[in-house]
């Protein structure tokens, strides 16, 4: 056959080789011209290594077809190496050290000239020249499979191999190119929850659960199979192609637990609205608003008072309200005004923006109130035009709003600004994080914490603020308020393929040297809702196993209702609740009630089939959950109070009325009034254990002390006889220090006083 490079000239056949040899006399001596050598002189020549005997024993190839000593020894120097290996004429190696149980042959091994000066040697056919540049070689032993030293409870598996149907065997992937080591690979499946680890390739590390090699019918091969060095750990194997040597964990990681009493699901009413927002009122009823043309009826006005005491009565029990533009992502808290006025802002699409809408509630269970919300675009708007903004009562009692975009899937708007308008110009503050974090950051978590610094959770790449939607809440506030208050946030997705993650993570932002706690939870879910109950502890319910917030991005409804128990170790403080038939994904809330059960409404995913049909409808249904603490057959406690307008720090009696124990064992909790919508509960959730003494049945409270543990507000007050809490009576706490309530003076909003 004629070369490719010259048609004149053989270059062998199939199968045949053109043979010379070569008559020249070659060394290993460096020569060249004055740059090379300067590079060399720093090089000393450690002789002849046999490569390859169990795999390369450097890495990092270049190979040139005009390769010299000097070339490899100043590429290897530039990369900072300090050994340097050539082969086969042509090839350079570059290292710290010698890998694969690399052992030295005669020097008369090594001799193949260099393609670039025939003068030099440059190896053989796997055999290396080898240079080091500080006069010493550090040789590792041929890797094995490290069974021994291991973190924890793990213990080696065997070398698995990967499903033929193209599906992962663990579904959870890191890939590290230069530092995977069985130990990092370990201990990062230990942290997230996960008994069962494979590497692969070297650099990949796999992490699942032990029942997934069954479930993927999973073959065990040979170990000798999985023969490819860790990309960081070159003396141990870290699977090979296709490959996985794995490992599991002896004993449980989480315990998920099953308790006989779980509380169940409860049909409560047939609705008139598919609700993006739900608000319970200081008169003890839910209001709902909804984006415009949700509803399945065309003359809904999006906005509805839900009285929970009428449920049995379809025709009394909701009241039409009106709003005057568009809700659709909005954000809405309860200001610490004399009339509780629950404040939406923001909106869907130009002037709805600007949006500034406030509500009075009035009525009582059973009797219709006459007020509705009010709103002039006129004389009270937001200064930027926000769509998915976040609110938050800060400790002074003025409002902050965060985030958003300028309109629908419009350009961002990262800054916050505060209502009422401060005097002045234009008082938007940008705010760089949220350019950063753009465009995955809406509805960004906010919360005050005990020193008067806010927590803000926004970014993205975390998979917790929307569109990979998640739920964040303030884990519980004992008196004397000394241990750092700490964070709960509790599922979401994640970019690009969707999955939704199924672990919650916490931390003390305060404290010495935050880091966060990861607990796994029983299942996946995007779009879950979390409710703070009076005992305690945090229902989390609703969202998907699958997907993103948003219209049709989300699949396969997670059904189960779950308890977070934070008084319990961490890794044990999940357990199983009851299910549901109803879907609740897209626009779905949830919020606590005065007498302790949960209300669950909306989901409005517009998923269709190709006919133009509904996967999940636009969900209608109210549903309620009846906590496990309700569902014990035990009487609710009772209790009056006569004065419910608390200062900070100060001191207020209440009578109980206990049923099963006695004041001994009784607990007190205030809940502050939130507004929940998207999973955010814009309060951050906050439930306070203050600080009371009794005497006989008469009990003294002690509010908190200042409005950093307790910023202005509402809340509900429950007291807890055992596990079982009674109904709430709201209280406000702090006043209303920014005077809101005379807030704004226009004669077209009705003020209720500070």
């Amino acid at each position: 056959m004629t070369c490719a490079g010259n048609s004149s000239e053989y270059c062998g056949g199939p199968n045949r080789l053109n043979l010379y040899k070569y008559t020249a006399t070659s060394t290993s001596t460096v020569s060249g011209g004055t740059s090379k050598i300067s590079i060399a002189s720093t090089w000393a020549y450690e002789g002849c290594y046999v490569d390859n005997a169990y795999g390369r024993v450097l890495g990092d190839e270049l190979e040139t077809s005009t390769m010299t000593v000097e070339d490899c020894l100043a590429r290897c120097q530039s990369d900072n190496y300090t050994i340097a290996g050539i082969e086969y004429g042509t090839q350079c190696f570059c290292g710290d050290y010698l890998i694969n149980g690399a052992t030295k042959a005669a020097d008369s091994d090594c001799n193949m000239p260099c393609v670039g000066n025939p003068s030099e040697i440059c190896g053989a056919g796997n055999h290396l020249s080898l240079y080091s540049s500080n006069g010493s070689l550090t040789l590792l032993s041929a890797p094995t499979i490290q069974t021994t030293g291991l973190p924890g409870n793990w213990h080696y598996k065997g070398c698995l191999q990967e499903p033929t149907t193209g599906v992962r065997m663990f579904p959870y992937e890191l890939d590290w190119v230069t530092n995977n080591t069985v130990t990092a690979c370990l201990n990062q499946c230990a942290a997230y929850g996960y008994p069962a680890a494979g590497l692969e390739y070297g650099e990949q590390c796999f992490c699942g659960d032990i029942t997934d090699v069954a479930a993927n019918n999973g073959q065990f091969v040979s170990d000798s199979q999985c023969n490819m060095a860790c990309s960081g750990d070159p003396i141990h194997y870290c699977g090979a192609g296709n490959l996985l040597a794995t490992y599991y964990w002896d004993g449980e990681m989480d315990v998920w637990n099953t308790p006989a009493n779980t509380g169940y699901y409860e049909f409560l009413i047939g609705g008139l609205v598919v609700p993006l927002i739900a608000t319970v009122g200081i008169n003890n009823k839910v209001t709902f608003l909804e984006k415009y043309g949700t509803s399945e009826y065309s003359n809904s006005t999006g906005a509805y008072e839900l009285d929970i005491s009428l449920t049995d009565n379809y025709l009394l029990a909701w009241r039409e309200m009106h709003v005057k533009s568009d809700v659709f992502c909005s954000g809405s808290i309860i200001l610490p005004d004399k009339g509780a006025r629950q404040i939406n802002v923001g909106g869907w699409s130009l002037e709805s923006t600007y949006g500034v809408r406030l509500y009075y509630p009035d009525g009582s269970p059973g009797v219709n109130g006459t007020h509705d919300w009010e709103e002039n675009v006129n004389e009270l708007t937001l200064q930027r035009g926000r769509w998915y903004p976040t609110a938050m009562m800060m400790p002074n009692g003025s409002i902050l709003v965060v985030g958003g975009e300028t309109g629908s899937n419009a350009n961002p708007q990262p800054s916050l600004e505060i209502l009422p308008k401060p005097p002045g110009g234009d008082t938007v503050i940008t705010l760089d994080y949220l350019q950063r974090t753009d465009p995955n950051n809406l509805y960004p978590f906010l919360m005050v914490l005990p020193s008067g610094r806010f927590f803000i959770v926004n970014n993205f790449e975390a998979g917790r603020t929307y569109p990979m939607q998640g739920t964040a809440v303030l884990l519980p506030q004992h008196a004397p308020y000394t241990d750092p208050i700490q964070v709960l946030i509790c599922g979401g997705s994640t970019p690009g393929a969707g999955i939704a993650l199924d672990n919650c993570i916490s931390m003390a932002p305060e404290a010495q040297n935050p880091t966060w706690t990861i607990e796994r939870m029983p299942s996946k879910r995007v779009m879950p809702c979390i409710v703070t109950l009076p005992d305690g502890t945090y229902l989390i319910l609703n969202g998907a196993h699958q997907g993103f917030a948003g219209f049709g991005l989300a699949s396969d409804p997670n059904l189960g209702a779950l308890l977070y128990d934070p008084s319990k170790p961490l890794h044990q403080r999940f357990s199983i609740l009851g299910s549901t038939i109803v879907a609740r994904l897209y626009h779905s809330e949830a919020t606590l009630l005065p007498d302790g059960r949960v209300l669950v409404s909306g989901s409005d995913p517009q998923t269709r089939y190709p006919n133009g049909s509904y996967v999940y409808p636009e969900e209608m249904r109210i549903e309620v959950y009846i906590p496990p603490y309700l569902n014990q057959g035990l009487r609710q406690p009772t209790f009056t109070i006569t004065e419910t307008d608390w200062a900070l720090g100060g001191k207020y009696s209440i009578t109980v009325t206990l049923y099963q124990g006695t004041t001994s064992t009784m607990r007190i909790s205030l809940i502050a009034a939130s507004s929940s919508t998207h999973g955010n509960v814009m309060s951050g959730g906050r439930i306070i254990f203050p600080q009371f003494t009794c005497s006989g049945n008469t009990c003294t409270i002690v509010a908190p002390p200042n409005a950093y543990i307790c910023p202005p507000g509402w809340h509900q007050l429950f007291i807890l006889d055992g596990p079982t809490p009674s109904h709430s009576k709201w209280v406000r706490i702090g006043g209303d220090p920014a005077e809101l309530g005379k807030w704004p003076n226009y004669p077209d909003f009705t003020l209720p006083g500070v």
